[in-house]
C-alpha cells in the first residue's frame, strides 16, 4: 500500500497514518534491540515473523472475547490497527523466574512461581522503564483504580490463553509483557490489548530441552534469532508462504 505520513518510529515498529480515521498502519522492522537499545542489530526476516505471529495471537484473543487494537494484517510486514491512547505502562506477567526478577529477588532462573505474578513498569526509555507500584500509578494519574482492575483482568486472561496455546505445541510461556490502550466511543472508554504479542515480548522455552525461542537468543548470543522465531511459527502452524531465509545479523553501532 502507498506509504502514508509517519506518526512514530520505535525500536521495532514504525507507525503510519491509516487509510481511515481512527486507524494506524503498524510496520514491523527487522531491528533487534536489547539492554535498553545498547545492543542493536538488523536481523533479516524478524519483522515478517513478528507480524505473522502477532496476528495469530491477536486473532486468538479476539476469538475468546479479549479486546485488542488489531483489525487485519495488510501484508508481510504491516498490520492495520485501531488508534488508541497507550497507557504509559508495560504490564509484565511472570509464570517462571527469569530476567530481572531473578536479580531482584535472588530466585534461580526457571523456578516456577506459586502463581502468576503481575508487575508494572513505567514506559520511559531514558529511565530504563522502572518498576512501579499501583500506588505510583494512582498518584501520578497514569490509570484509575477501575483501569487497574481491568488491566489485571486482561493480563491474566492473556496469560491463560497464551499459556494454553504454547503448552499445546511443547513451549513453556515463562513470561510476557503487553501494553494496554484506551479507545473512546463518545464519552465512554474501553481498554484493549495493543502494540504486539510476539517472541520479542515473551520468554518462550522448549518444554523438553529448555531451549530458548525468544529474544534472549539475541540478548545472550545463543544462535540465530530468525531460526528461533521460525520454530515458534512452525509449531503454531503460521509459517508465512515465503519464510525468510535465515541471515547473518547485521550489527549496527
Amino acid at each position: 500500500m502507498a506509504r502514508r505520513k509517519k506518526i512514530y518510529e520505535g525500536k521495532a515498529k514504525t507507525l503510519y497514518e491509516g487509510p481511515e480515521p481512527g486507524t494506524i498502519v503498524q510496520y514491523f522492522k527487522d531491528d533487534a534491540t536489547a539492554f535498553n537499545a545498547e545492543k542493536h542489530a538488523v536481523i533479516e526476516g524478524k519483522g515478517v515473523l513478528n507480524n505473522i505471529l502477532s496476528e495469530f495471537f491477536m486473532l486468538g484473543l479476539g476469538q475468546i472475547g479479549v479486546p485488542t487494537h488489531f483489525l487485519k494484517r495488510l501484508n508481510m510486514r504491516e498490520q492495520l490497527v485501531r488508534s488508541c491512547e497507550i497507557i504509559p505502562l508495560e504490564i509484565i506477567v511472570r509464570n517462571y523466574a527469569a530476567g530481572t526478577i531473578c536479580k531482584r529477588l535472588g530466585i534461580d532462573e526457571g523456578t516456577q512461581l506459586p502463581r502468576p505474578v503481575v508487575e508494572y513498569c513505567y514506559k520511559d526509555d531514558a529511565l530504563g522503564d522502572p518498576l512501579v507500584t499501583e500506588e505510583h500509578i494512582a498518584a501520578f494519574g497514569w490509570a484509575s483504580q477501575q483501569d487497574m482492575d481491568d488491566i489485571l483482568s486482561l493480563a491474566l486472561r492473556v496469560n491463560d490463553f497464551m499459556s494454553g496455546v504454547m503448552l499445546a505445541v511443547g513451549i513453556r510461556l515463562v513470561d510476557f509483557k503487553i501494553e494496554i490502550g484506551r479507545i473512546y466511543d463518545g464519552d465512554f472508554q474501553r481498554l484493549v490489548v495493543a502494540d504486539e504479542i510476539s517472541p520479542d515480548s515473551c520468554r518462550l522455552w522448549d518444554i523438553k530441552t529448555g531451549q530458548k525461542l525468544d529474544k534472549d537468543v539475541f540478548r545472550r548470543d545463543l544462535g540465530s534469532l530468525t531460526d528461533a522465531y521460525t520454530e515458534v511459527a512452525r509449531r503454531l502452524g503460521v509459517m508465512p508462504n515465503n519464510p525468510p531465509a535465515p541471515g547473518k545479523p547485521t550489527l549496527v553501532n
